[in-house]
């Protein structure tokens, strides 16, 4: 497997995945003039011509037959061209001495706090390979990319979860707010979102202070829940160094999640290696490894071993990469230590 650029070309497998991806993947609709369009300014953030505001690096996991199994992406700032609404989870206290009450209700506050920061979006694996090494790849490629164009993104980097909803896509945190304010069902709003629509988030939600008391339990008990298909997204960022800081999406409540980029383990920790061809041998290591390109960039997962300064992989791993003994890499453990 290797995770590699979108190119135009790769449309009709995109329109494919999105039409399996089901309710709760906003950035990824199954509109092809929308994809279409995504895809053209991909090709041109990968070609160093979009600014930061408007970059968006789409990638593919790419099987060795050619086929495209699946997307991830990091877009290099949000809300710099329109709001970046998210609720700021807050706590408001009400006492009286003389009745002897002290309430704590938790609070939502409509905010554009993260506003500038780059983002993790776009993670989706077809459900026939979901297996192996290919869900860590596709996710923490990006990381790796981040780490050799450090100068693209932001200090920290954030990645909205997927909410909880029911296998119907229903979503319980939408049904107790949401629907009062815009009349629609939850994946039509998803939708709109997901096809660049969003000013009518500003137009209809309400901006005072919401009091979570006044929804319904079930709403309440969402809020900063991942649905359980994300759990291990969710898990693999945390081991990374993300954490939840109490903001969540405004449809469905899912975590924001956010890290500063310079303390995420797979930036920190990367190196700089020289690439040896020979034997990693039977007990090596599974390691990212990025051929250091950006427009032809191409990362994989692969058993390697650290020797002197040098990356020793296989001869088919180095084939993946298009790459020749003493070509340079970034490289980093896969998984997290400790």
């Amino acid at each position: 497997m290797i995770v590699r650029p979108v190119r135009s070309a790769d449309l009709p497998a995109l329109i494919d995945l999105a039409r399996s991806t089901g309710a709760g993947l906003t950035t990824l609709p199954a509109n092809e003039e929308r994809l279409a369009h995504r895809v053209g300014w991909a090709e041109k953030a990968f070609r160093g011509e979009a600014e930061r505001a408007d970059a968006d690096y789409l990638f593919v996991l790419e099987d060795d037959a050619g086929k495209v199994v699946g997307i991830s992406a990091v877009a290099g700032a949000v809300g710099l061209r329109e709001p970046w609404y998210n609720y700021r989870v807050g706590l408001t206290v009400s006492a009286s001495q003389e009745l002897n009450i002290h309430r704590q209700v938790p609070t939502l506050f409509m905010a554009n706090d993260l506003t500038g920061n780059s983002e993790l979006c776009s993670l989706f694996l077809h459900a026939d390979h979901r297996s192996g090494l290919n869900g860590r790849l596709l996710s923490k490629a990006r990381l790796l990319f981040i780490a050799e164009f450090r100068e693209l993104f932001g200090d920290k980097v954030i990645a909205e979860m997927r909410g909880m909803s029911d296998d119907r896509g229903r979503s319980p945190f939408w049904e107790s707010l949401g629907r009062h304010f815009f009349k629609m069902e939850f994946s039509q709003a998803d939708y709109l979102t997901g096809v660049g629509n969003k000013a009518f988030i500003a137009e209809l939600m309400p901006k005072f202070p919401l009091y979570t008391c006044f929804l319904s339990e079930d709403a309440r008990a969402v809020i900063g829940r991942v649905h359980p298909d994300t759990e291990p997204a969710l898990a693999m960022l945390k081991a990374e160094g993300f954490s939840y800081q109490g903001y969540v999406d405004i449809f469905d409540a899912g975590p924001a999640i956010e890290a500063q980029t310079a303390k995420i383990r797979a930036v920190r920790d990367s190196q700089n290696l020289v690439l040896a061809i020979g034997t990693p041998g039977d007990d090596a290591e599974q390691f990212l490894v990025h051929n250091r390109k950006r427009q032809d960039c191409r990362i994989t997962a692969a058993p390697a071993r650290l020797a002197a300064g040098t990356l020793v992989v296989d001869p088919l791993t180095a084939k993946r990469l298009r790459l020749w003994a003493g070509d340079q890499v970034r490289a980093v453990p896969l998984a997290a230590h400790g």
